[in-house]
């Protein structure tokens, strides 16, 4: 009777933590399926050459460099002829989890996403028309999409594409928190759960939540005082045309966040330190302790996942025999 009633208590245990696992607010990142692969391929090239930029330079991965959280580190990206860009470049990094793309959401998803900075005066500077001419003048790149997309006409509909699906590739699982939500209860720091109890209880799960941790809301910036932004931008207002929806900008994904720095649309906050405060008081009307603030900010660092691991892409040589740009440049 006692081994019977310890196998029904076992159980109901089991079956309780599997339940509150479920519960939890923040979900593991899953890996990546359902991609092409050849359309990966052709991407990650894309994403990588400065050709389709009007200077040469300036490619996908110069404000969202794979090697720097998806980001560039600076407050408002530069752009063609050295314009200061006038909003911080979020991280590519798990971005077909987010609801929608940009700060304001302008764009529905990655395809729609990737043809903006190519045409955009103050950032690639270039035309789809001009893009396309110069990958349809490369031998190697017109194989590349017969191959792929089985056209012998290149459009700016394969080309963003191709960049999306590869970048729907850039997960970054197996997180400590992943690790901790999967049942590895060694995963984390006694100051990393400390922060995780308080990033509940204050409230903070309420827009930063699911895989990505965020990316799947619009929310006004500085609910309990008003936020002194530095940037012209006004959210998503930019696409509605509503009022009420001035300074709503997209939660940003909290995956990966101590890489991602600096903090917010205008890229103000230097440290998750200064971050967790602003937040704090600007959107809870809480001031965080030193201590309060330590945690929150341990369990933050607990997030970073696997970076993408890739070959570097050989880019095709140009017909005029120049050499192919390096990617990095």
């Amino acid at each position: 009777m006692n081994l019977k009633l310890t196998t029904i208590s076992l159980a109901l245990l089991l079956a309780t933590s599997a339940v509150a696992a479920v519960d939890e607010p923040i979900q593991p990142i899953k890996p990546v399926q359902n991609i092409n692969l050849g359309q990966v391929e052709l991407g990650k090239k894309l994403y990588f050459d400065p050709r389709l930029s009007k200077s040469g330079f300036i490619s996908c991965n110069s404000c969202h460099n794979l090697s720097m959280g998806g980001t560039d580190n600076l407050k408002t990206s530069i752009g063609h002829n050295w314009q200061q860009g006038p909003i911080n470049a979020p991280t590519v990094l798990n971005s077909s989890l987010n609801v929608a793309q940009f700060w304001d959401g302008r764009a529905a998803d990655l395809k729609a996403q990737a043809g903006g900075p190519i045409a955009n005066p103050g950032e690639m500077a270039f035309t789809h028309t001009l893009a396309i001419n110069v990958l349809t003048s490369i031998p190697e790149y017109v194989m590349e999409f017969k191959q792929v997309f089985g056209t012998d006409k290149i459009t700016i509909d394969e080309v963003t594409q191709a960049i999306a699906e590869f970048e729907k590739t850039l997960v970054t699982p197996n997180a400590p928190f992943d690790q901790w939500l999967l049942g590895n209860k060694e995963a984390l720091s006694a100051n990393q759960l400390a922060g995780y109890k308080l990033f509940k209880e204050s409230g903070c799960v309420a827009c930063h939540n699911g895989e990505a941790i965020g990316g799947n809301s619009f929310q006004k910036m500085g609910i309990m005082e008003p936020y002194q932004a530095k940037s012209p931008a006004e959210g998503l207002s930019a696409v509605t045309g509503k009022d009420t929806d001035r300074f709503k900008f997209k939660v940003p994904t909290l995956r990966n966040v101590e890489m991602t720095y600096p903090y917010f649309h205008d890229g103000e906050a230097e440290t998750l330190t200064e971050a967790v405060d602003v937040m704090g008081r600007l959107q809870l009307g809480k001031k965080f302790t030193e201590a309060e603030n330590m945690q929150i900010v341990a369990f933050l660092k607990s997030l970073t996942g696997d970076q993408p691991a890739f070959q570097m892409p050989i880019l095709p040589p140009s017909t005029d025999n120049t050499p192919a740009p390096k990617p990095f440049e």
